[in-house]
């Protein structure tokens, strides 16, 4: 397939941590495939300090407003209209459907537009004419299905892995939290999620950090301000009393405390892909039914409970146990916490 004179990419995928995560390695073999092209991200409000963090894939991002049927922010009908103007003004030379399978989206990302568009679609769902759509590859991992679009347009994949580059800021932010923990000597357990139906039982969580304290680990409760009543649920539920990080970490200090961790304790949500991003081992549990596709891409570091088929609370402890009698890695020790 040929792409020629490619100079200006836009990308949709206006989505949390987790699901931007897990389409940097497409990103990744865009950038490498065509470098001296511009590429836009649009994306949710939040997303542009993630753009700021990948400055070597991103060159600029474009808040999205919001679209009827979408349920990840509000949206007000009459910014529309502006939105799709300032899109079709850049003129871009290729647009991204990477927001799903097309059966919302299609048609919007159409009015961006741009010379070709390449995505998703499904049997039902509108196909933009061209040949750069393809089926929405619905049983693979996330990051391989973006990997799959990219090989559709003949762009090699540069790997898997998943990346967050860590800052001098980073740094300094958790530092000035004070937390009374050294690399390696604690583990992080992560109880929230977006979705409610992704929570493991809070109960589970505190059973699980009362063994990380009782094998001579510091437990360090993390999550958003909006978590908070899970996480007391979780400090209060245990025997032992945790440090809570919770609600007063940046993104960044999150991220270097879950680099310096033992291990992690999460839901599979953004935070688990995080993990996977910065090499921290640990277990996952899913609730979702699809632990095959946001599981975290790197199994031998994070281990998977699939706990709508294994509702097993041994399985998890064993999983458990075995990450925190791994060596650490050497990365997790150069820099102090």
């Amino acid at each position: 397939m040929q792409l020629d004179n490619i100079r200006k990419i836009v990308v949709f995928r206006a989505l949390q941590l987790g699901d931007l995560l897990c389409a940097i390695p497409a990103i990744r073999a865009l950038r490498c495939h065509w470098p001296q092209a511009s590429i836009t991200l649009v994306g949710l409000p939040w997303a542009e300090q993630l753009t700021q963090r990948f400055p070597m894939y991103f060159d600029a991002v474009e808040r999205f407003p919001g679209y009827p049927g979408l349920p990840e922010q509000p949206y007000a009908v009459q910014d529309l209209p502006n939105f799709l103007a300032r899109m079709q003004t850049e003129k871009f030379d290729l647009a991204l459907q990477m927001q799903g399978d097309g059966t919302l989206v299609n048609p919007l990302v159409e009015l961006f537009g741009a010379a070709q568009a390449a995505g998703f679609y499904t049997e039902t769902s509108y196909r933009p004419p061209g040949d750069l759509f393809i089926p929405y590859p619905s049983h693979v991992h996330e990051v391989c299905r973006h990997l799959l679009l990219m090989q559709h347009l003949d762009i090699p994949h540069q790997g898997l892995d998943l990346e967050f580059p860590l800052t001098d800021k980073d740094h300094a932010d958790l530092e000035a939290l004070d937390l009374p923990v050294q690399p390696g000597g604690y583990v992080c357990i992560h109880p929230g999620s977006r979705a409610a139906w992704r929570q493991w039982p809070t109960l589970a969580f505190a059973n699980m950090a009362d063994r990380c304290a009782e094998s001579g680990y510091d437990v360090v409760i993390t999550g958003t301000k909006e978590e908070m009543p899970i996480v007391k649920q979780v400090a209060q539920s245990m025997r032992n009393t945790p440090i809570v990080a919770a609600g007063k970490t940046s993104l960044g200090a999150l991220a270097v405390l879950i680099k310096h961790a033992k291990a992690i304790l999460s839901n599979c949500t953004g935070t688990s892909h995080l993990a996977s991003a910065l090499g921290t081992p640990g277990v996952v549990i899913s609730m979702d039914g699809e632990p095959n596709r946001w599981r975290p891409i790197n199994k031998s570091a994070l281990a998977t409970i699939d706990w709508i088929k294994t509702p097993d609370l041994s399985l998890v402890a064993e999983a458990l146990l075995n990450k925190l009698t791994m060596p650490l890695a050497i990365e997790q020790l150069v820099d102090g916490v």
